[in-house]
C-alpha cells in the first residue's frame, strides 16, 4: 500500500537518477495508484464473502450500493406511493425510490450499522426482525417490499403473512434455487449447489431457506389472500436467448421479482 512517505522516498530516489519529466510522470503513477488502493478500501462489496458475512451484515465502509433488480422496484411503484423496505440494509434501494419516485420510505433492519447508514441518508428505518409481529397497522403502506431477504429468515411465511397485512401491494425478490446451474451441481457432484450461494457454502451462509419459483407460488397460496400479478426476470440477455429463458423461468432464470396484491 502507498503513504505520504513512501511517496517522498521514492521521489528523492528518482531525483538522483531520472530527469524531471520523468520524476513527474512516475509521481503522477503513484498518485494515481494511491487514489485507486483508497477508493478500494473505502468501498467493501457487502456482498463478498471474504469482505462480510452475510449471517452478520456489518455495512460501515459500504453505505451505498447498486443491484441490477432495483430497477424492477422502481419501474413498478408509483410516484408518491408509502413504501416500507423490509430488511432495507444501507437504504440504498429506499433512496432510490425517494430520488425517482419521491416515495415516502421507512425501513427495517437487523443490523445495527444499516439502521445507522438509512439515519445518515435522512431514512427512517427501525432496527428489528422481520420475521414476526411488525410495529405498523394494518394497510399503512401501500407497498412492503423485501429484495433478496426472504430465505435469509427464520419464519419467510410469517414474514409473508405480515407483509400481507401492512401492505396493499408486495413487492419480494429471491434467487431461484432451482436453476438449471444449481441442478446441475448438484447432479454432477452430489453437495449442496454452489451457484446460488454467491460464494458462500452451505455451513457459511444466512441463505437458510433456499426456494425455487415453485417453492414461492406454493408459500403464496399456502398463505392465502394474495395474488401474483407479475413476475420480473433480471437478466444481461436479450433477443432470442431472453425468449428462451423466459420459457421456463424456474429452470433458466438465476432471479426473480414477483409483484403481489392483497386481495383481503
Amino acid at each position: 500500500m502507498y503513504n505520504a512517505a513512501k511517496i517522498m522516498n521514492y521521489y528523492y530516489a528518482l531525483q538522483t537518477n531520472c530527469s524531471v519529466p520523468a520524476i513527474l510522470f512516475n509521481l503522477c503513477k503513484i498518485i494515481c495508484k494511491l487514489h485507486s488502493t483508497n477508493n478500494e478500501i473505502a468501498m467493501k462489496n457487502i456482498n463478498s464473502p471474504g469482505e462480510n458475512d452475510n449471517r452478520n451484515y456489518n455495512y460501515e465502509g459500504c453505505e451505498t450500493e447498486a443491484r441490477s433488480e432495483y430497477s424492477f422496484f422502481v419501474d413498478s411503484i408509483p410516484p408518491g406511493a408509502s413504501v416500507v423496505d423490509l430488511g432495507c440494509g444501507n437504504g440504498s434501494l429506499l433512496q432510490l425510490l425517494i430520488d425517482k419516485k419521491q416515495v415516502k420510505a421507512t425501513g427495517v433492519e437487523l443490523s445495527a450499522s444499516g439502521v445507522a447508514a438509512c439515519i445518515k441518508k435522512g431514512i427512517t428505518a427501525i432496527e428489528g426482525r422481520i420475521d414476526e409481529k411488525l410495529p405498523f397497522t394494518d394497510k399503512q403502506f401501500d407497498y412492503a417490499i423485501c429484495n433478496v431477504t426472504i430465505q435469509m429468515v427464520m419464519y419467510p411465511d410469517i414474514l409473508l403473512r405480515e407483509m400481507k397485512r401492512i401492505a396493499r401491494h408486495l413487492i419480494i425478490s429471491f434467487p431461484n434455487f432451482a436453476f438449471y446451474k444449481n441442478r446441475l451441481d448438484m447432479f454432477l457432484k452430489g453437495r449442496m449447489p454452489r451457484p446460488c450461494m454467491f460464494g458462500y457454502s452451505w455451513y457459511n451462509t444466512g441463505h437458510l431457506h433456499q426456494l425455487s419459483i415453485r417453492d414461492f407460488e406454493e408459500l403464496v397460496a399456502a398463505t392465502g389472500g394474495l395474488q401474483i400479478t407479475r413476475c420480473l426476470y433480471p437478466s444481461p440477455l436479450t433477443g432470442i436467448k431472453r425468449a428462451i429463458q423466459d420459457i421456463n423461468p424456474n429452470l433458466l432464470h438465476i432471479m426473480c421479482v414477483c409483484i403481489l396484491d392483497a386481495i383481503e
